[in-house]
């Protein structure tokens, strides 16, 4: 993986992330990444940390094994546009991070080739994404790289292109509603008498700890919940409060109602 080379076509949130995230495996060079955006001031960051950078991205698709489109939905076209006759589909694959685009929409333009579509969050510039991850006319051993490539940024896993909207909704909007417990915690927190700052660090370790738990353990929710409520006791108590107010409804109603969006 050392010598492959990245384009990265997008320097945004999400295209940033994943250089950064590459950069902190020490897996990949810097010089083996190449990033553009027509804007020069995230580039300037990228440029000071030893990456190619640019406006052209003929040229970067044109030097690169993987080419990362990580630009909105709506340039995808007008960048596949530009790129396609930079594309060489025998010996290059194509990962695509925009939300909603199918591989279908990007095989009308760049014809038959390997193409993945990955749903990270924004947790991959610390190595820490969920990462599901759709494909289509690759190999065993192209499925094998690209999961490997982002498994280095945290976890992931191969799903059929008709769950990709799910994924995006559980995985992807999930860390704004994971974040939004954490503030709403907070803010319980600094009512009860701690600061805004140690009320965070409670939370956010707390909900770290569970996570790991689950992943560690592989048991469902319910078990570890089990081990923390106690007849009678503070736990099943505030736990039955929020369940009163709907607790687990709205978000499962959240989800569906991201789920349904992505579907108009």
């Amino acid at each position: 993986m050392n010598n492959l080379k990245f384009a990265i076509i997008g320097a945004g949130n999400m295209g940033s992330a994943i250089a950064l995230g590459f950069l902190k495996t020490g897996m990949i060079k810097a010089e083996n990444i190449s990033i553009t955006d027509q804007r020069t001031e995230p580039l300037d960051v990228f440029k000071t940390k030893g990456l190619n950078v640019g406006s052209d991205n003929r040229k970067a698709v044109a030097s690169a094994d993987a080419v990362i489109l990580a630009v909105k939905p709506y340039l995808i076209k007008t960048v596949l546009d530009e790129i396609k006759q930079s594309l060489a589909p025998e010996k290059q694959i194509l990962i695509s991070i925009a939300a909603g685009i199918s591989i279908s929409e990007i095989e009308g333009t760049t014809g038959k080739m390997p193409i993945f579509r990955v749903m990270p969050n924004t947790a991959i510039a610390i190595q820490e994404s969920m990462t599901c991850i759709a494909q289509a006319n690759s190999t065993k051993e192209q499925q094998d790289l690209v999961l490997s490539i982002f498994d280095l940024l945290g976890k992931t896993a191969l799903i059929v292109e008709d769950l990709m909207n799910a994924a995006t909704a559980l995985g992807s909007c999930g860390t704004g509603y994971a974040l939004r417990y954490v503030r709403a915690s907070m803010e319980g927190g600094v009512e009860m008498g701690f600061t805004p700052a140690m009320a965070q660090t409670i939370v956010a370790q707390t909900m770290l700890g569970a996570a790991k738990l689950l992943l560690s353990t592989g048991n469902h929710p319910e078990p570890e919940i089990d081990r923390v409520t106690t007849p009678k006791g503070t736990t099943i108590t505030g736990l039955n409060e929020m369940e009163h107010h709907g607790f687990s409804s709205s978000i499962i109603k959240g989800l569906m109602a991201s789920f349904d969006k992505m579907k108009k």
